[in-house]
């Protein structure tokens, strides 16, 4: 059989049993050591970590997350609220949105922290707290991802200014008598070290520019391999030559900058599985493919269906495991074409068979590394289908559910007659 990420097989079955299918379950052990792991960052002079909450906003998640000592980064305003409700102190969370929140004004008053993420925000930000401290973001001209829908630096990423606008970046300061005192950048998503020391150094040279910065945040984008040939990102090696990069600065420019980072992915990724059940085994002749149907799909797992990307997928039989193995794809229960968790890898519109154990009505299908951008991005009520729920793995291995599912009723309280 194929691995399991953090589970065993007599517990895919009980929670299969007792919450149904689809669910979500995540492993306070992984969430745990993945924490430690991000606080342990190499630095030179000072850093704050936070959690890139729009990965997995879960409250229970977030809890555990804060317990640790992680700040929040929070990618809209009700994102803030969302921590805040958490219970996660307003002053521990930063805004970097790329709309700026209706309620900006009342979020500063009570202590969130706001990055200004264009010209505009900036003016913006200006208007409403003149003379005050500011944080910028700064598209260095240059990203990283294993696709462009990954990519947030570079010219075809609108996050942030761009770094050929800082005069505007300047004027817009003297305008409004703001002091820039923390940059935020982010590159989108990798692995390689060589990419990240001419990212930070690109980092490093703009805020050679800005002479009032005593921060900055490298953001996110610490690529984790979910599946067992991908490579995910060294943090010791990175964050050594991090270190030295901030050390060489403060030698060159007398400051010593604070560090933040903002991981997302490398906290919740391979903590996250989704257990669902085979409900049908199809196939399309000799010519064709055998199919795995689940009751899952994207309505929970979109991004193969978006990207192409890899999760691993494990049958676990309901009964006698003395099987072989075939070759499947395996289906989504949405009617969409698109609703495949094999595609061909970073190609959402090609198709790669797995060898998998043998399927039968009934068994269930874990989809591993769904701990990020799964049930916080996905196809929620497509074809009507409810929420899933979300279960927590205690370190005694006990599950406990942090989310119910939820009922038609919820999907349609909001609608109006007319």
């Amino acid at each position: 059989m194929e691995q399991l990420p953090f589970l065993t097989e007599q517990q895919v079955r009980d929670i299969q049993r007792e919450y149904g299918t689809p669910v979500f379950v995540y492993d306070r052990r992984t969430l745990e050591t993945q924490a430690r792991n991000v606080l342990d960052f190499p630095h030179a002079f000072g850093l704050t970590a936070r959690y890139a909450m729009k990965a997995l906003p879960n409250a229970a998640v977030i809890r555990v997350f804060n317990a640790m000592g992680l700040h929040i980064d929070a990618s809209s305003g009700f994102e803030a609220r969302r921590a805040m409700r958490a219970g996660v102190p307003a002053n521990q969370i930063q805004v970097t949105a790329q709309e700026i929140p209706a309620d900006l004004d009342q979020l500063l008053d009570e202590g969130v922290l706001f990055t200004c993420c264009s010209l505009h925000q900036l003016e913006t930000y200006g208007r409403i707290r003149p003379g005050s401290d500011v944080c910028v973001r700064v598209n260095p001209g240059l990203g990283s991802g294993h696709n462009n829908r990954t990519n947030v630096g570079g010219p075809s990423a609108s996050f942030g200014i761009w770094h050929e606008h800082l005069d505007q970046v300047f004027d817009l300061l003297d305008r409004h008598n703001l002091r820039l005192t923390r940059m935020h950048t982010h590159i989108g998503s990798g692995a390689d070290p060589a990419v990240w020391d001419r990212c930070v150094g690109l980092f490093l040279g703009i805020a050679a520019r800005l002479p009032d910065v005593d921060t900055l945040s490298l953001g996110g984008g610490f690529k984790v391999g979910r599946m067992a040939d991908e490579v995910s990102t060294d943090l010791r090696v990175v964050g050594d030559n991090v270190a030295e990069a901030f050390r060489a600065f403060r030698d060159a420019h007398g400051r010593e900058l604070k560090l933040e980072i903002e991981p997302g992915t490398y906290l919740v990724a391979n903590a996250g599985a989704v257990i669902t059940t085979v409900t049908d085994v199809v196939d399309t002749g000799p010519q064709g493919y055998t199919f795995i149907k689940v009751d899952s799909g994207m309505t929970e797992v979109v991004r193969p269906s978006m990207y192409g990307a890899q999760h691993p997928l494990t049958v676990v039989p309901a009964g006698d495991t003395s099987r072989g193995t075939a070759e499947y794809l395996v289906a989504g229960h949405c009617c969409e074409s698109g609703d495949i968790l094999t595609p061909a890898p970073g190609n959402p519109e090609g198709l790669l068979p797995r060898t998998l154990t043998e399927a039968r009505i009934g068994d269930a299908l874990v989809v591993g590394g769904s701990g990020a951008y799964c049930a916080a991005m996905s196809s929620k009520n497509y074809n009507s289908f409810p929420e899933a729920p979300e279960v927590l793995l205690e370190t005694d291995g006990a599950p406990r559910l942090i989310r119910k599912r939820q009922t038609l009723d919820q999907i349609l309280a909001n609608e109006v007659d007319a």
